[in-house]
């Protein structure tokens, strides 16, 4: 039993280096992730504060868009934004951050009358259009209805002129027979016996 238990234990020894030297074991350890420096957004940047990873502002107000919540945050404040972005669905809050910005734009431009100044001065816009596109279909009915009535002008004088073609030429004969006396075609009783007296000579 002792020359038994001599040889496992040689066997035993003999069998860990190749452990050791297999490519597992001398493998170096994983490596671990390098970490992603994410730089603040906008508004956290602005406000001078830790963007967090939830930041409710971060999708909104980019880092590369300072002047975006800039804009909003001088008329809204943070405090106001947040709280109407946590009060919407991520489906509508792209939507009412562009608004923020373009209300909180025209009310800097304007702070008397704000966005409602810059709807009533489209409106009167979209007024004025109209009214031109209202003369101008007016202006086009107006020049279809004097073609029409021209046509109808034409066709009328062409059907009416072979007509008083005729008539005329009978007025002309009622009005002048000397004309067609003179022509040498035209034969009456006076010089029907002058035509033919040689013959009977």
């Amino acid at each position: 039993m002792d020359c038994s238990e001599a040889i496992a234990t040689i066997s035993a020894n003999s069998s860990s280096p190749s452990l050791s030297n297999s490519p597992t074991s001398s493998s170096s350890p994983p490596l671990t992730p390098a970490p992603v420096i994410l730089s603040p957004c906008a508004a956290c940047k602005i406000l001078r504060r830790r963007c967090a990873d939830k930041c409710v502002l971060a999708p909104y107000f980019p880092p590369t868009e300072p002047a975006k919540f800039t804009i909003a945050h001088r008329v809204f404040g943070a405090s106001n934004i947040i709280k109407f972005l946590q009060e919407l669905p991520e489906s509508q809050r792209a939507d009412a951050v562009s608004s923020m910005v373009y209300e909180a734009s025209a009310r800097i431009r304007d702070p008397v009358y704000g966005c409602a100044g810059a709807i009533c001065q489209l409106q009167k816009q979209v007024n004025e259009l109209q009214a031109q596109l209202a003369k101008a279909q007016a202006e086009v009915v107006n020049m279809q209805c004097q073609q029409a009535n021209l046509m109808a002008l034409i066709y009328m004088e062409m059907a009416q002129s072979p007509q008083q073609s005729s008539e005329q030429s009978i007025d002309d004969f009622i009005t002048t027979p000397q004309s067609y006396q003179s022509n040498p075609c035209f034969l009456d009783e006076s010089n029907l016996g002058t035509m033919w007296e040689p013959l009977w000579t």
